[in-house]
């Protein structure tokens, strides 16, 4: 319990917490809409914003936020008014971030120290600059949430219907894809680019496992987010490994289990209901 006491942990600590509220809200989005490859390849498309701000001598996260956002609206533009499928829109923002990455990172001189944090993450190294980042987003995400819960929920499963009924649901999937965009950013300190995309996606399966109400797949994948990332932290300190790894291996280790319970209890209802 004595590493409770230092700064980096506690930080680690606040740190999974505000991750988990925002994956949970965004994450829930992703699953719902079934954005899931998108938001792979914007996640991999920010490493092009990464390289720049390297090369570029500026923030990182800042160059990688703003590269990612404009990633996200050339895919969705592309997607719908540029007759191009939407796969293939992904491919070219995907490999263009990375390609573009490379290029800057082998182009910048010296050494990268910060690297490897971004592709793999480090959460035991975020500081009060991440914390700040993302706390003000959770904040922004869960007032758009609260003003415009219903809205999303429509874009979320009918688009076509939320159309008919006059809904912004352009300026709705714009103002999403943004989000998810600067989500991606905020979180890369955590789990990294290789793994980013698991943190908004496997809690939400897994609270989506046991209910399939939109709110308390919300609410779940928080609890569960944050329950996957104080494991996987404790695995992390015990076997001396890289944190964001155990965090997204725990968080597939409890969604299997959570699976194998909920097809254990179908089958034994199955069996009542016969006999």
């Amino acid at each position: 319990m004595n590493i409770l006491s230092y700064t980096f942990f506690q930080n680690a600590l606040l740190g999974s917490l505000l991750a988990s509220i925002l994956c949970g809200f965004v994450g829930t989005y992703i699953v719902a809409r079934r954005l899931v490859f998108i938001s792979g390849g914007i996640t991999h498309a920010s490493f092009g914003g990464i390289g720049l701000g390297v090369l570029l001598g500026i923030n990182p996260i800042l160059s990688a936020m703003g590269f990612s956002v404009l990633s996200a609206f050339g895919v969705q533009w592309m997607s719908h008014r540029g007759r191009v499928r939407e796969d293939s829109a992904i491919a070219v923002f995907w490999t263009f971030g990375m390609s573009l990455g490379i290029i800057c990172c082998f182009m910048s001189p010296g050494f990268i120290p910060d690297l490897p944090s971004f592709l793999f993450g480090s959460i035991l190294s975020i500081g009060h600059a991440d914390l700040w980042l993302l706390g003000g987003l959770t904040l922004v995400v869960v007032i758009v949430f609260r003003l415009l819960y219903y809205t999303i929920l429509s874009v979320a499963f009918d688009p076509i219907f939320a159309r008919s009924q006059r809904l912004p649901v352009a300026f709705i999937e714009y103002l999403m894809m943004a989000l998810i965009a600067m989500t991606i950013v905020s979180t890369l300190r955590l789990v990294g680019i290789v793994l980013c995309i698991s943190l908004l996606t496997i809690p939400q399966m897994t609270a989506n496992t046991l209910t399939n109400n939109f709110k308390r797949i919300i609410i779940g994948s928080i609890f569960i987010g944050w329950t996957d990332c104080l494991l996987g932290l404790a695995l992390s300190y015990t076997l001396n490994v890289p944190s964001g790894a155990s965090i997204i291996f725990v968080s597939i280790l409890i969604y299997v289990l959570v699976r194998a319970v909920k097809a254990l209890q179908i089958r034994l209802n199955r069996k009542i209901e016969t006999t």
